[in-house]
C-alpha cells in the first residue's frame, strides 16, 4: 500500500516543474495517446527513449518512478499471460494440451507490457511535478470553455484535485489501520477467499469513517475561510506560456508524427 505514489507531488526546480501546467497536462495526455500509436519495435523504442529523456529532464529520483510502476506489476503479468496463452500465431515453442506458447504470443505480450509501463510512468510525471493547487488552476483553465453550457468548472476541477490529493492520505490511513489490526491479532493473509474478504471488514469500516470525518473537517475549514467557489476569485500566480513551452509543444507533436511515420516504414508486430 505504501508503495502507491499516485497523487503525490515531488518538489523541484527542473524544466518539467517550471513548465506551464496547462501545457504540461495537454502534452502528457498527448504522450499517453502516442504510446498506442507504435505497431513495431522501432516506434516503441522511440517512445521509451522519449520517456527516459523526459524523466531525466524532471530530475526525479529513479526509485520514485519504479514505485509508481510497482503497483501495476500484477496487471502487467496478467495481461502478458493472457496474450502468451491465447495467441496461437507464429512458431510454436511449447504445447501441452490446450496450452500453447508461440513466438507471436511472447512478442505481443512483451510489446503490450512495455506499452502499459510507459503509460503509467508517463502519466505519473504530471502529479510528481505539479502541485495540487497549480493542477486545480490548470484544469479549471482548460475546462473553461465548458462554462458556455453552464457547467461549474471550478467545482469540478476542485473535486478532481481534492480526490487526487487525498489518495496518498487514504493509502497511509489504510496502512495504519492494517498495522493496528495486525497488532490486535487480526489475520489478514491466510485462509480462503471468503475468509480474507471478511477479514477486510475491520479495515474498510474504520477507513470509511475516517474518510467521512476528513471530508466534514475539510468542508468546515473551507466554510470558515469564507470559500465561495471560483466566482470573483483572484490568483497570486498568473499562468503565462513561455518560449520553452511552445518549443515543447512542437517537440511532442513531432514525436507523435514520427511514431505515425514509423508505422508505415517498418513492419507491424501486432
Amino acid at each position: 500500500m505504501i508503495d502507491i505514489t499516485l497523487g503525490q507531488y515531488f518538489p523541484g526546480n527542473s524544466f518539467l516543474h517550471r513548465m506551464d501546467p496547462r501545457v504540461k497536462m495537454v502534452l502528457i495526455f498527448l504522450y499517453i495517446f502516442s504510446v498506442f500509436i507504435p505497431q513495431n519495435w522501432v516506434g516503441l523504442g522511440l517512445a521509451v527513449a522519449f520517456l527516459v529523456f523526459v524523466i531525466i529532464l524532471s530530475r526525479l529520483p529513479v526509485k520514485l518512478i519504479f514505485k509508481s510502476i510497482k503497483p501495476i506489476i500484477p496487471l502487467v503479468l496478467i495481461t502478458s499471460a493472457l496474450n502468451i496463452f491465447y495467441i496461437s500465431d507464429g512458431t510454436t515453442l511449447f504445447k501441452w494440451g490446450f496450452i500453447q506458447i508461440t513466438t507471436k504470443g511472447i512478442t505481443t505480450a512483451s510489446f503490450i507490457a512495455i506499452r502499459i509501463i510507459c503509460l503509467i510512468a508517463g502519466s505519473s510525471l504530471l502529479t510528481y511535478t505539479t502541485s495540487p493547487t497549480t493542477l486545480t488552476d490548470a484544469l479549471e483553465r482548460l475546462l473553461s470553455p465548458l462554462k458556455v453550457v453552464k457547467l461549474n468548472v471550478h467545482e469540478l476541477a476542485m473535486m478532481m484535485t481534492i480526490a487526487l490529493r487525498f489518495i496518498p492520505t487514504l493509502i497511509e490511513e489504510t496502512d495504519k489501520i492494517m498495522s493496528a489490526q495486525k497488532a490486535r491479532g487480526a489475520d489478514l493473509e491466510s485462509g480462503g477467499l471468503m475468509q480474507r474478504i471478511r477479514a477486510l471488514i475491520p479495515i474498510i469500516v474504520p477507513l470509511f469513517v475516517s474518510s467521512f470525518r476528513r471530508a466534514f473537517d475539510l468542508a468546515t475549514a473551507m466554510e470558515c475561510r469564507c470559500y465561495r467557489g471560483g466566482e470573483g476569485r483572484t490568483r497570486m500566480k498568473q499562468m503565462k506560456m513561455r518560449v520553452p513551452d511552445y518549443i515543447s509543444i512542437v517537440v511532442v507533436l513531432a514525436f507523435a508524427a514520427g511514431l505515425l511515420g514509423l508505422n508505415f516504414i517498418f513492419k507491424s508486430v501486432l
